[in-house]
């Protein structure tokens, strides 16, 4: 038969709680700081999350370093191409009106014949006929070039044709504030005025 007192247990029971360490204030804080620190550790050292954040830096890298080659190229061009547009531009201008003084020479040559026939004509009419026949071909090389005459006498005034040269009074009572006579006439280049026409007006 077990000899078992309760009270003796009861006792020991309390003494072995008694000598257990109990866990202090500084004790829980300390672990407490240890686990943030292993855990922000961890963090740091993840090697996966450090991959990620260089793969972007790296391709932030290159996209920029394309873009301002792109730049530099386009700057290239655009400056090749103001260069050599000036280039075109006075090559057009000294060469502009080169095709119409080739087509003049031709009436020049028919200057220089008529020259040599006044000093030999003795019909003045002849000479008459040479000279209309000279005028008609120059007009005719220049009209093919877009030159158009202004016809001004009977027309309205108008301060963006004409160029009043004088005032005077009126033939008729329809003819007061048109043009009455012309002493230079006025011209066109493809529709635009290039010479007022010098006129006098009726008034």
């Amino acid at each position: 038969m077990l000899n078992f007192n309760p009270l003796k247990f009861i006792r020991k029971m309390k003494d072995n709680q008694h000598n257990e360490p109990v866990p202090t204030e500084g004790t829980k804080a300390k672990n407490s700081e240890d686990t943030i620190e292993e855990t922000q550790a961890d963090d740091v050292n993840d090697p996966v999350e450090a991959k990620v954040e260089v793969d972007e830096t790296q391709k932030l890298q290159i996209e920029v370093a394309d873009l301002k080659d792109k730049i530099l190229r386009l700057y290239s061009e655009f400056d090749n191409f103001k260069k050599r547009t000036a280039k075109e531009r006075i090559e057009i201008t000294k060469t502009a009106g080169m095709e119409v003084i080739i087509q003049m020479l031709s009436v020049l040559d028919d200057f220089d014949r008529a020259q040599k026939s006044i000093a030999e004509a003795k019909d003045v009419n002849a000479i008459k006929e040479g000279v209309v026949l000279i005028h008609t071909k120059i007009k005719a090389t220049l009209e093919s070039k877009g030159l158009e005459e202004m016809k001004s006498i009977g027309t309205p005034f108008d301060t963006d044709l004409h160029e009043a040269i004088t005032n005077v009074p009126a033939p008729s009572d329809d003819m007061k504030g048109k043009v009455v006579d012309e002493l230079e006439k006025g011209y066109y280049l493809n529709g635009k005025v290039i010479r007022y026409a010098k006129v006098v007006v009726g008034q």
